[in-house]
C-alpha cells in the first residue's frame, strides 16, 4: 500500500499594484526592448531561457530591471520553480507556472532545480513506470526537489518521500531536457 501525503501547497504571490506602475511598464517595455540581451555579464554560458528556484520566501518582482523600478508582486514561496526568460546585467526576468513575468535581482534565483505539480492529484511511483508501486500522491501546487529526469519521467523528492513523476504532470522542466 502506499502513503498518503498532503504536501504544502504553493503560496505564489500576493499583488501589490499601482497605477503608476502600470504606466511605468508600459514605458520600460518600450524604451527596455533594445536593451535586453539574450544572456548576462555574469551568466555568459547559461542558456535563456532556463529554469531555476527562487532562493527566499519573499522575492520583490519589479516591472523593471533594476530597484528604481516598482514591486508589482511578491513571490512567497522559496523554491517556486520560475523560468528566467532575459537577462540585464544583474537582473532575470523570470515568469511563474502562471504566466507571472517579472523582474528579480540574480541573487533572488538559484540553479537548484524544483517543479510544480499541475493539474489534479498525481501519483508518484517507485520506478519509472506507470505501473510501478504507488509510494505517494502530490496535490496541485505542491513544489519538490527535482532530482533527475529520464525520458518521460522525473524523480522528485519531498518531504523526506522520493518517487517518480511523469514530466507531463509538473511544470519547470522542458520536454526534452536531460536532469541526472
Amino acid at each position: 500500500m502506499f502513503s498518503l501525503l498532503r504536501f504544502r501547497r504553493a503560496a505564489a504571490f500576493e499583488p501589490h499594484f499601482a497605477a503608476v506602475a502600470r504606466a511605468a511598464l508600459a514605458l520600460l517595455f518600450l524604451l527596455a526592448a533594445t536593451a535586453i540581451s539574450p544572456a548576462g555579464a555574469a551568466d555568459k554560458n547559461l542558456p535563456v531561457p532556463r529554469f531555476v528556484s527562487l532562493r527566499s520566501d519573499q522575492v520583490n518582482v519589479r516591472t523593471g530591471p533594476g530597484e528604481r523600478y516598482p514591486v508589482d508582486w511578491i513571490f512567497t514561496h522559496k523554491d517556486m520553480p520560475v523560468e528566467i526568460v532575459a537577462e540585464f546585467e544583474n537582473w532575470r526576468k523570470i515568469r511563474d507556472w502562471q504566466g507571472t513575468e517579472g523582474w528579480v535581482h540574480q541573487r533572488m534565483v538559484t540553479g537548484r532545480r524544483s517543479v510544480i505539480v499541475e493539474g489534479a492529484v498525481r501519483e508518484l511511483h517507485s520506478r519509472p513506470q506507470s505501473d510501478a508501486q504507488i509510494v505517494a500522491r502530490a496535490e496541485p501546487g505542491v513544489i519538490a526537489r527535482l532530482l533527475e529526469c529520464q525520458d518521460r519521467w522525473c524523480r522528485v523528492e519531498k518531504d523526506g518521500v522520493t518517487g517518480w513523476l511523469a514530466r507531463d504532470q509538473v511544470w519547470g522542466v522542458y520536454p526534452n531536457e536531460t536532469i541526472q
